[in-house]
């Protein structure tokens, strides 16, 4: 198991202390695009889907830094859960945002396609989540909703159409694959900045690279 590094704060004793800034750095960065993304209203279906993405994903990561990391010792491992689900939501969000991203390329028919499937597997990973309380089926969940739904139809549409937002939207799945991999493999530079604080900040990077990447949206070539 490995060692938890805990540090005092006002006689407020903080576990994991890098994990829980990096997984706060990661709520503020979502919650800050969400704020800057409201601020443009439209009607752009895809455009919505991505903002709400990053309001779910910075409660999960702030659930997740406070519940997850530094409190808890003081709560249920089952607490956990609150990050994970939420994460699961904001995965959801992500892969419809991309498909509907795709109604520019693709017909009505395969659209409504992926967007049962977008429920369906959604469903499943939950289910096995809450019966198995195993935090290795939101990985899953969270691998397969990026490499396997929004990493091909960006790549579809950047090859099709030369689609601007696509190209940062798949540098950020890029970022999001080394944090799994960090992950994965526990790639740590040090005891207080470990494979977990590690993998937060590739989270940070692809979390920037996918709201470029989603405000080009907007763009009138898009």
């Amino acid at each position: 198991m490995d060692k938890v590094i805990s540090i005092d704060f006002f006689a407020l004793r903080i576990d994991e202390p890098m994990v829980s800034l990096t997984d706060l750095l990661v709520s503020f960065l979502c919650l800050l695009f969400f704020y800057k993304m409201h601020k443009r209203p439209t009607k752009n279906l895809s455009f919505s889907y991505f903002k709400y993405y990053f309001l779910i994903m910075g409660l999960a990561t702030l659930f997740g830094g406070l519940l997850g990391h530094a409190f808890q010792y003081m709560i249920s491992g089952r607490w956990k859960l609150v990050g994970w689900v939420i994460s699961m939501f904001a995965i959801m969000l992500i892969e419809r945002g991309a498909i509907e991203h795709a109604g520019i390329l693709l017909k009505k028919k395969y659209l409504k396609v992926l967007r049962v499937v977008n429920v369906i597997e959604f469903a499943i990973f939950l289910f096995f989540t809450f019966y198995t309380l195993d935090f290795f089926y939101v990985q899953i969940h969270s691998g397969y909703g990026l490499v396997f739904i929004v990493l091909p139809i960006e790549l579809l549409l950047l090859l099709k159409t030369k689609n601007e937002a696509s190209r940062y939207i798949i540098a950020g799945i890029g970022f999001a694959a080394l944090s799994a991999l960090t992950f994965s493999l526990k790639l740590s530079l040090h005891e207080w900045m470990n494979y977990l604080a590690v993998s937060h900040v590739w989270m940070a990077l692809a979390t920037v690279f996918i709201y470029l990447g989603a405000v080009k949206i907007l763009d009138k070539n898009d």
